[in-house]
């Protein structure tokens, strides 16, 4: 018999879900990625021991978020192949293997999971298709196309002489693909598209360490990013809103703002900006703005929530002028319609990288002794922001959770150091809230960059152009999983210090356990009430996927994907492993 909590359906007005399952990517619409579960708590937690360990045999950054539905486990794997395990015991059930259309991927194997709905299970790839599969069988019920392929990369080729990064492996450039998870409400399946301003990825030169090179180019790379519904029963599309602002729209430049909303100076040269804005009108044609992750949707208004990629070219303003909207952006929409409702840029004309890559979260927020329906943001730059989910309006923003410093220096060509840096504070791991403590969780790292500015050479009548250089310096990195306390607007509960910088995700039990995964392989879990370490597993491999829980025969499982991440430099593997507490 499922087990209902009305206490989660009374702190929030989403859709409240069994223990037993973990139907959603966040759990429930607003992502707060909060099991109910309370018989694994800080006393116990201990005692967890593995239960199952199920082996794909696809060896890849692995980033999914299980889904678990009437006893289901369906688990997107690198290349977006699918698999259904039996969520009690881990036996493969049935295994769908895509056939991507394309060789070259713009951003990596990686999928960040499926969604379940109605006897069918949906997952968008890597070449850019959405596919539906039958829950009981994974045969294909349609497969569609979002977006056709780009034909506008970049390549190191464009690279000045004697630039050490031109002798680097390229793994990856401005393309399409789909690497977010698709989100069903009512008869529609939403999801969006990545890598249409992805820049030009290059290896680390020092196998082992994390990320490589990211180069700004100069030159109309990629395209246009967007968000799209489509009916669950055919495929048809019924909705697309593009997350760059066309001219018959009003235009991308939007109002040359030398700060940020919340007053942090930019560093433009507007005056040359709006100078360039007379020679370069087509730049949106190419402005980028993917869709790194799942949205989230306030049921009771129909309102939907998500965050905007970079703009295009990644940290090349030489062709760019204006604020490029919708891009580093917060986003509402109608969910019934896809109509424009409000958006919060956190970076205008955003040079560094500081795309919103992590899910919204939806919760109430009190403000001056009142509930507001409130959206947060965990974002690149340290802090996270939470919003008027009626209006966008800026209630607060928390105390930064990472060091920061030079956040928008532009590039010299000795180099500046700036912290975070493209690769967060927070990057794609989604956080989770617990509404009742009044706390969010946030993994987080600091990883100090060097961004520099180098030069093409003037040739065959073409003038010199410059180009941008953001790549990690060789100094300590770590971790930080930080506890935001909600009722203090922003301040930090409490924070640790991991290790490894923390990519991956959040979970969060109602008992008052936090459990998040670290790239040398451990998944540890922690006291919600001080950060406290109560328990530590090594998964043989990166635990760079969100943990979740459920229960299987009325006891609590807690389950993650240990595949690791090659663009982090973290060891890559091919398994879920389930946890429980001995019998």
């Amino acid at each position: 018999m499922k087990r209902w909590i009305p206490l989660l359906a009374c702190l929030f007005p989403m859709l409240a879900h069994a223990a037993s399952e973990w139907p959603l990517h966040g759990l429930d619409t607003g992502n707060q990625r909060l099991s109910p579960i309370t018989a694994v708590e800080p006393g116990n937690v201990g005692k967890l021991v593995p239960k199952w360990i199920w082996q794909s045999g696809v060896v890849g950054t692995f980033q999914a978020t299980p889904i678990v539905v009437d006893g289901v486990m369906y688990v997107s794997l690198p290349f977006s192949h699918v698999a259904a395990l039996d969520a009690a015991t881990g036996r493969e059930l049935w295994r769908y293997q895509h056939k991507k259309r394309v060789e070259k991927i713009c951003c990596g194997p990686a999928n960040r999971g499926v969604a379940v709905s109605g006897g069918r299970v949906f997952v968008g790839t890597v070449d850019a298709r959405l596919v539906a599969l039958d829950a009981k069988s994974g045969k294909v019920i349609w497969d569609i196309e979002v977006a056709p392929q780009l034909d506008n990369t970049e390549s190191k080729a464009s690279l000045a002489a004697g630039d050490g990064n031109a002798k680097a492996n390229v793994t990856g450039s401005s393309g399409v693909g789909i690497a977010a998870a698709p989100m069903v409400f009512e008869d529609k399946v939403i999801v969006g598209v990545t890598g249409v301003g992805y820049g030009l990825h290059l290896d680390s030169p020092r196998p082992g360490t994390p990320l490589g090179a990211v180069i700004g180019l100069p030159g109309n790379y990629g395209g246009i990013g967007f968000l799209a519904a489509y009916d669950v029963a055919s495929g048809e599309r019924r909705w697309r809103f593009d997350t760059v602002k066309s001219p018959e729209d009003g235009g991308w430049e939007g109002e040359y703002l030398a700060r940020t909303p919340d007053g942090v100076p930019l560093n433009r040269d507007i005056k040359a900006e709006k100078k360039l804005a007379r020679e370069r009108a087509d730049a949106w044609k190419y402005g980028g703005g993917s869709v790194w992750n799942v949205a989230a949707i306030d049921a009771q208004t129909g309102r939907l929530f998500f965050g905007v990629g970079n703009p295009s070219p990644q940290m090349n303003d030489s062709g760019r002028p204006g604020d490029n909207l919708y891009t580093s952006s917060l986003v509402a929409l109608d969910v019934r319609t896809g109509k424009y409702v409000w958006h919060w840029q956190q970076v205008p004309h955003d040079l560094w990288g500081y795309d919103l890559a992590s899910a919204p979260v939806l919760f109430d927020a009190e403000v001056k002794g009142k509930l507001v329906p409130a959206v947060g943001h965990a974002s690149k730059l340290g802090w996270f922001y939470v919003h008027d989910r009626r209006d966008g309006t800026l209630l607060w923003k928390s105390e930064a959770f990472v060091p920061q410093d030079n956040l928008f220096a532009r590039a010299t060509k000795e180099g500046v150091r700036i912290t975070p840096g493209g690769a967060g504070g927070a990057n794609w791991s989604p956080v989770a809230l617990d509404a009742q403590r009044k706390l969010a969780f946030v993994a987080a790292m600091h990883m100090p960059m060097r961004y520099s500015l180098g030069e093409i050479p003037a040739e065959g009548g073409k003038p010199a152009q410059p180009y941008f250089t953001l790549e990690p310096i060789d100094e300590p990195r770590w971790g930080v999983l930080a506890a935001i306390d909600l009722s203090k607007q922003g301040k930090l509960a409490w924070t640790v210090k991991t290790p490894q910088p923390l990519i991956g995700g959040v979970l969060a039990l109602a008992s008052g356990v936090v459990f998040t995964g670290e790239g040398d392989g451990h998944l540890s879990a922690f006291d919600a009430k001080d950060g406290k370490r109560l328990w530590q597993f090594q998964c043989g491999a990166g635990v760079n996927a969100p943990p979740i829980a459920y229960e299987a025969g009325g006891k609590p499982v807690v389950a993650v994907a240990a595949g690791g991440s090659a663009i982090w430099g973290y060891p890559q593997g091919d398994a879920v492993i389930a946890f429980g507490l001995p019998e």
